[in-house]
């Protein structure tokens, strides 16, 4: 049976390399599962790759849309699903990495679907809402009910906004379509190590992402037309400027707010990850030994 290897784990626990290094030796290719990553110009906030080794290995899911485009778990499935084929057309191995751990969820168990049936109360009441005070204030009703949710829909797609609010007011009857995985031999990995270890490597990096420019990135991309309203823009590296474009917050505040706000995402990921079936959290030395392992049988 054809191999795929997932490589997940917490924020700076050196996915990326380790997925790099397995690729090289073992004619692999990437699929990003980072939401981020998929924005043209959202490099240095989301810890993109460099060009030399994205020519070096081929990279699937980067920079695939523009910064003023939305993308969900649904499109994630589907792009991936290409991916996955088109990859092992060319006899190699496909190789997952990222730290969404909603998309990794969605590929190891199906994606789940809402079958909730339409409310036209709930969509009368929305819709008048929109109309008299804006789509922003229908996407923040469902941000008190859901953040997990809101986040992922741009406030603007007001339909889809409105369908989640049916969802929730509702309940949800879940129906799963069958992994995209599901004939493939899988071996997902979570990489995990100890808190103190993590938050000097999120503590690192954030001071080497300002170093490399992430001001100015933002500000290049601020003049090109994005906004912090933009579904791209609110994510942690990113979102926490807007106060300081604003003149709220100083520089050294803003840096120590993504700090924090990744801190506590990484609690996040954790709990979260710990719901995906089938996966193995281990460290990354382990992971290494476990995915060679798995790819020499």
């Amino acid at each position: 049976m054809r191999k795929v290897v997932i490589i997940t784990g917490l924020t700076a626990s050196g996915k990326s390399g380790l997925a790099v290094n397995i690729a090289k030796e073992f004619n692999g290719e990437i699929i990003s599962a980072d939401s981020v990553q998929i924005y043209k110009g959202l490099n240095i906030g989301s810890a993109k790759v460099d060009n030399q080794t994205m020519q070096e290995i081929k990279h699937h899911l980067i920079n695939i849309k523009e910064f003023s485009d939305t993308y969900n778990v649904g499109q994630f499935i589907d792009d991936t699903n290409i991916a996955i084929n088109a990859i092992i057309s060319q006899g190699k191995l496909p190789i997952i990495v990222g730290g969404t751990g909603m998309y990794i969820k969605a590929l190891m168990e199906g994606y789940t679907l809402g079958g909730t049936t339409a409310d036209s109360d709930v969509r009368n009441k929305y819709n008048q809402l929109a109309n008299e005070k804006g789509n922003l204030a229908v996407w923040e009703e469902l941000n008190k009910l859901n953040p997990a949710r809101a986040k992922q829909v741009h406030y603007n797609n007001l339909k889809r906004v409105i369908r989640y609010l049916e969802i929730e007011l509702n309940g949800e009857e879940l129906t799963k379509s069958d992994s995209i995985l599901k004939n493939y031999e899988v071996l997902c990995i979570g990489i995990i190590d100890n808190r103190e270890t993590i938050y000097s490597r999120i503590n690192q990096r954030v001071d080497e992402m300002m170093e490399d420019g992430l001001i100015t990135e933002i500000e290049n991309l601020l003049a090109q037309g994005a906004n912090f309203s933009m579904q791209s823009f609110n994510s942690i590296g990113y979102k926490e400027w807007e106060d300081y474009f604003n003149q709220v917050k100083t520089k050294q505040e803003t840096i120590d707010l993504i700090k924090q706000h990744t801190r506590n995402y990484c609690k996040r990921q954790l709990t979260f990850l710990k719901t995906i079936n089938n996966i193995k959290l281990m460290s990354l030395t382990d992971a290494d030994e476990t995915i060679r392992r798995f790819l020499n049988d």
